[in-house]
């Protein structure tokens, strides 16, 4: 595992270098209003800089190898789970819409997986669906994909 932890803290290393490269050479820091569109993506790439160093460290410094990279039986069953559910909520993304889709892949998630009661996984489900439209439709006037429900 931690020759895993060390291929992962190098190849997030490389990604965070080369983020931040971009957001320094495409987009301004700063501008007369205050923060500019870089502002953002270059403390992005400082705290996944930070985060990989820190992985690095960790996984250098360690003396037992760890758990096994590849999960089996029962956690390679729920790591499918996920992974299937994440492709569903890809490809029925323009049928359902982002909002709904969101709903209800927390909702497989939280109830099929994890085992919760259906009042938290209603909440949980239904809370961050609309904190998610919430932040990115209305505030941020990012639009998302609605589905043929309209939201």
């Amino acid at each position: 595992m931690r020759q895993a932890d060390r291929i992962a803290a190098v190849l997030l290393l490389a990604l965070a270098a080369g983020y931040g490269a971009v957001a320094i050479r495409d987009y301004a820091y700063w501008d007369a209003n205050g923060p500019g569109s870089g502002f953002l993506p270059v403390w992005l790439a400082a705290a996944l800089t930070g985060l990989g160093g820190l992985l690095l460290v960790s996984a250098v410094r360690a003396r037992d190898p760890g758990p096994a990279p590849v999960p089996r039986g029962h956690g390679a069953v729920r790591l499918g789970a996920v992974l299937a559910a994440t492709v569903a909520l890809v490809a029925l993304l323009p049928v359902l819409g982002m909002a709904t889709g969101t709903a209800l892949f927390l909702a497989v998630l939280l109830r099929g997986l994890e085992r919760h009661s259906w009042p938290v996984t209603l909440g949980v489900a239904v809370g961050t669906a609309t904190v998610n439209w919430a932040v990115f439709t209305w505030w941020l006037r990012v639009p998302f994909p609605t589905g043929v429900l309209g939201f």
